[in-house]
């Protein structure tokens, strides 16, 4: 293959990889009750969850691979009543988790993150100060906001590789917290935003993986029903 031909082929897969970043179904930020049962999981852990690669062309090197899901309050519900299906929680345990789970969604957004790349782990330790890359929480209305938590977990639990399939001692994982309100008191993610993404800035290239978002309060595709068992709504403090 010519020296042009491999250009070519690395520019096309270039190209693929970054439309990638903005593939995905539409996601709803929506709050209220849902109907899932603990077999829906893996669809809603699929529609919260994106991948993306950043290559260098055209020698086609991988600098970084991230994949992450968005951990929303309409993930958290369904990761609950999977979690209390699997563990037989009792009707109570499983409020008393829900409540908590949920109510941290009204301070923070929250990420858990996997990468891996070509450069050394030290050097995309996002925990470290002299990381090749920054995140940021970004939006289509040109907010961009740092983390106030960054946590390293140096290897998945059992629970974390039968709920997250992507993580693995291959793969460095973090979890990421975005506060949801600035400085001046307003959101950090626009309630008409189209769409909120992870950002990855350094020296070696940017990246960005995007969730597609419905309008503000608009219903997140029949799932806001309450559910058969009853489950009440935490009331935000």
């Amino acid at each position: 293959m010519s020296v042009v031909s491999k250009s070519f082929v690395a520019l096309v897969l270039g190209l693929s990889l970054a439309a990638c970043a903005h593939a995905g179904p539409t996601v709803s930020l929506a709050e209220g009750p849902r109907a899932y049962t603990g077999s829906e999981y893996g669809d809603v852990m699929d529609r919260w969850t994106r991948t993306h690669s950043l290559v260098r062309l055209p020698t086609v090197d991988d600098r970084l691979t991230v994949t992450a899901t968005y951990e929303s309050w309409d993930f958290r519900w369904s990761y609950v009543m999977r979690y209390a299906r699997d563990y037989r929680l009792s009707q109570d345990e499983r409020q008393s988790m829900l409540d908590k789970w949920l109510l941290e969604t009204k301070t923070s957004h929250k990420f858990q993150l996997a990468l891996y790349g070509n450069l050394p782990p030290r050097m995309t330790d996002l925990t470290r100060p002299n990381c090749a890359w920054v995140v940021r929480l970004v939006d289509d209305q040109g907010n961009e906001t740092p983390p106030t938590r960054i946590e390293q977990q140096l290897r998945p639990t059992a629970i974390d590789r039968a709920y997250f399939p992507y993580l693995s001692v291959w793969r460095q994982i973090f979890h990421v917290d975005f506060p949801r309100t600035k400085a001046d008191g307003s959101p950090t993610v626009a309630p008409n935003a189209k769409w909120v993404g992870l950002a990855f800035y350094g020296a070696y290239g940017q990246d960005e993986l995007r969730w597609a978002l419905t309008p503000e309060g608009a219903a997140d595709t029949g799932r806001r029903a309450v559910m058969n068992e009853t489950v009440q709504v935490p009331v935000p403090r």
